[in-house]
């Protein structure tokens, strides 16, 4: 049976973004920890072994696979930083329209650095991710 890997776990995130090799990328890894942590008001927790994740929810599909996931959440990874947000919105591809330098896939957005982005943008695809999520996964 396939098991999810990316699981919630007790690692520290303090020292997980220590072992971030480039300085200016752990400096944004800070920036981004207050960012998510003031804007969802979670706490923030280690999902698998990379990624920052806040709150979480519970899903389940049509196929019957389900698991839990952060609401939101970041990677500063070697080439880019991975940001996390809900999938499949409308109002996600209005507000990256404003966000500022990126790129995307289904559920990640990748950014090179802070100063490329709005923040505030940011800030709103954070919110606009939790409710999407809580609205299609109520607990």
């Amino acid at each position: 049976m396939y098991e999810v890997k990316t699981k919630e776990n007790d690692n520290s995130v303090i020292e997980f973004i220590e072992k971030v090799e480039s300085p200016k990328k752990r400096e944004d890894a800070y920036r981004l920890l207050d960012i998510f942590t003031e804007t969802t008001g979670y706490q923030a927790k280690m999902w698998g072994p990379s990624i920052i994740g806040f709150g979480s929810y519970h899903y389940k599909y049509a196929t019957g696979h389900e698991g839990d996931a952060p609401l939101v959440g970041f990677s500063p990874r070697k080439a880019k930083i991975s940001l996390y947000f809900a999938p499949g919105d409308r109002k996600r591809d209005e507000l990256l329209e404003r966000f500022g330098k990126h790129t995307s896939g289904k559920a990640c957005v990748y950014i090179n650095k802070i100063a490329d982005i709005d923040v505030e943008v940011l800030k709103e695809l954070i919110v606009q991710s939790i409710d999407f999520l809580k609205e299609t996964y109520p607990e």
